[in-house]
């Protein structure tokens, strides 16, 4: 590229100094050829005169040819120094061009050195992440079996309690039917023997039913409600199952009626417990006790407080 920027130039200079050798045989010809004139026409003082003049023509066109070929020497010297200063310059160009080529290398091979340095490290980061992820796997790995043996280990104990629960659960029901039968066998006893009990009572009861049958004519002078408490009280004490042990013990209850005297509650207001057990029952077995069809007397019947003391 450079040689055809110069190629041009040199030609140009190589024209100039073809014209200047051909300027200086021109020149030299003509300088060798006046002389054999001048020698011709030596006789004639008209002829010297005119050769004279030729002469001095020929000497000032030779000067000028002088001048012109120093000028052109001179341009020509100007010329190859300024060809030569833009060779420099085209040279210095292409140092210039070179050295930023290099730089630009360089600067191409660093680039690359820190694309390498980086791929390096994103490989190192690479692996180093890889290596974290499957430590981390492994610990998860090593924690989900920690954790998988210890819900084997729960589930072992928990299976265990389950089993010894259920044991447990049959020798309590086990027990509880013991139990209940021992129960129910007591109960058939005690209600076999309350039940021989009861007829006694019942028979004793029936003579005490009558003589406060006796008493009840015999207290005439009580009002209605007084009569109507009485005959309750009467009705009662007739299904009362008494023993020894209610001897000076007493129970006061609570009763409340219908109106057609079937009893609705009966509530323990405080006394002896197996006193209290057996009025309660006694109101029970009775179901309905005399009431008066009298409005108002019934309106104090229909709530009545009761005290009963067996007789014994």
């Amino acid at each position: 590229m450079v040689f055809k920027e110069i190629l041009p130039s040199l030609l140009k200079s190589t024209s100039l100094h073809i014209a200047l050798v051909v300027v200086l045989v021109l020149s030299t010809n003509f300088q060798s050829s006046e002389p054999k004139v001048l020698e011709v026409q030596l006789n004639s003082p008209q002829e010297l005169a005119n050769n004279k003049q030729a002469v001095e023509a020929i000497s000032v066109d030779q000067k000028a040819v002088n001048q012109r070929i120093e000028e052109l020497k001179k341009q020509d010297a100007e010329k190859k120094r300024t060809e030569q200063q833009r060779l420099r310059d085209l040279e210095k160009r292409a140092e210039n061009a070179k050295k930023q080529r290099e730089e630009e290398a360089r600067r191409i091979k660093k680039l690359e050195q820190q694309r390498k340095q980086k791929e390096l490290e994103k490989k190192e980061a690479d692996v180093a992440a890889a290596q974290a992820q499957k430590k981390q796997q492994d610990e998860q790995k090593k924690a989900k079996q920690a954790e998988d043996e210890k819900l084997k280990s729960q589930k072992a104990a928990q299976d265990a309690l389950a089993e010894r629960k259920k044991q447990e659960e049959a020798l309590k029901k086990a027990e509880q039917e013991r139990l209940k039968k021992e129960a129910e066998a007591k109960a058939e006893a005690e209600r076999k023997r309350r039940q021989a009990q009861e007829e006694q009572m019942l028979q004793e009861q029936l003579a005490q039913e009558q003589a406060a049958r006796n008493r009840a004519k015999r207290q005439q002078v009580l009002t209605e409600v007084e009569k109507y408490q009485a005959m309750i009280q009467a009705r009662i004490q007739q299904n009362l199952l008494q023993d020894e042990k209610m001897k000076g013990k007493q129970c006061k209850v609570n009763i409340k009626l219908a109106f057609n005297g079937l009893v609705t509650q009966v509530e323990s207001l405080g006394g002896d417990k197996l006193v209290c057990e057996a009025v309660i029952r006694a109101i029970r077995m009775a179901e309905t006790l005399p009431v008066s069809k009298d409005k108002d007397v019934f309106e104090q019947l229909k709530n009545i407080n009761l005290t009963f003391k067996p007789e014994l």
